[in-house]
């Protein structure tokens, strides 16, 4: 059974495929397992779950929720940004909803304090400003959660930069504003409170959100986890679309060690469509329980 619990939509996201398509493409694909696990937001779940069953399809709510860390030999103490998925979670858990929307209004108004950083840098290199109708124009274009890759994307459109890495490399990284600051702490409890289980999402992607900020070292990046993070985990993300080998078996063995969930997922925000082509074994599903 194809198994993928790492999936982006377009509908609370920033994938490009709605959550209609993205159950109509696993189907296709034949994926047996899945889950959306969409960036601070669980508006799509009832429906990705109704969707799916309709489709022969199982399926675990998922979320995945960015939290601010620190530890105080790596990075001199300053916080980074590591991810987390919570699981199997109920849906309706009114906590965890309130906490999701107010984590998505602080979302717009750090969108609109980039827009003004964005504004200074313009005015240096002698290019009009963006205004509040160019924020509203980026607003209207989001389908789900408000991030940065949609000022990226409204820049390309504006013809100021010729790509989204253009756009993140000149202005978004310089610009940038702290993001909602959710702490593991937190995080833990409110996916556990709501009846689900949280996992440590790809520890050591290269590219991505990851403790490769503090540490490229496999061995550090576990002592980290087991000093700081361990007590509020349930599980671990072994496969992902990033992993070598090395990481995918160091992780395995470190989840075994200390008896955590292991999950795994392509992260897929269908550019291109990875859903499915991570091979996440079978085992994994049998760590979950189904209606």
């Amino acid at each position: 059974m194809l198994i993928d619990l790492h999936i982006h939509s377009k509908s609370c996201s920033d994938g490009s495929l709605t959550v209609e398509e993205i159950i109509k493409e696993a189907k296709i694909r034949n994926i047996g397992l899945i889950s959306i696990t969409d960036h601070d937001s669980i508006g799509c779940q009832e429906k990705a779950m109704a969707l799916a069953r309709k489709n022969g399809i199982r399926y675990i709510s998922g979320v995945e929720l960015n939290v601010t860390f620190s530890h105080p030999r790596y990075n001199d103490g300053k916080s980074v940004s590591l991810d987390f998925l919570g699981y199997q979670f109920d849906s309706k858990n009114r906590e965890l909803e309130n906490k999701l929307q107010e984590i998505g209004k602080y979302r717009e108004e750090r969108a609109a304090k980039i827009l003004d950083r964005i504004n200074v840098e313009f005015e240096k290199e002698g290019i009009e400003k963006l205004t509040k109708d160019d924020l509203k124009a980026i607003q209207d274009s989001v389908d789900g959660v408000f991030g940065r890759p949609h000022i990226a994307d409204y820049l390309v459109k504006k013809e100021i930069v010729r790509s989204r890495q253009e756009a993140f490399d000149k202005y978004l990284v310089k610009c940038d504003v702290p993001k909602y600051p959710l702490y593991i702490e937190e995080a833990s409890r409110l996916v556990r409170n709501a009846g689900g289980i949280i996992v440590l999402a790809h520890p050591n992607d290269p590219h991505g959100t990851s403790l490769v900020t503090l540490t490229k070292s496999l061995p550090e990046q576990t002592k980290i986890i087991e000093e700081s993070i361990l007590r509020y985990i349930d599980g671990v993300e072994c496969w992902h679309s990033r992993n070598d080998d090395l990481t995918t078996d160091h992780y395995i063995k470190f989840a075994r060690k200390h008896e955590l969930i292991m999950t795994g997922g392509s992260d897929c925000h269908q550019k291109p469509i990875l859903m499915g082509t991570i091979e996440v074994p079978e085992y994994v599903a049998e760590q979950f329980s189904f209606e």
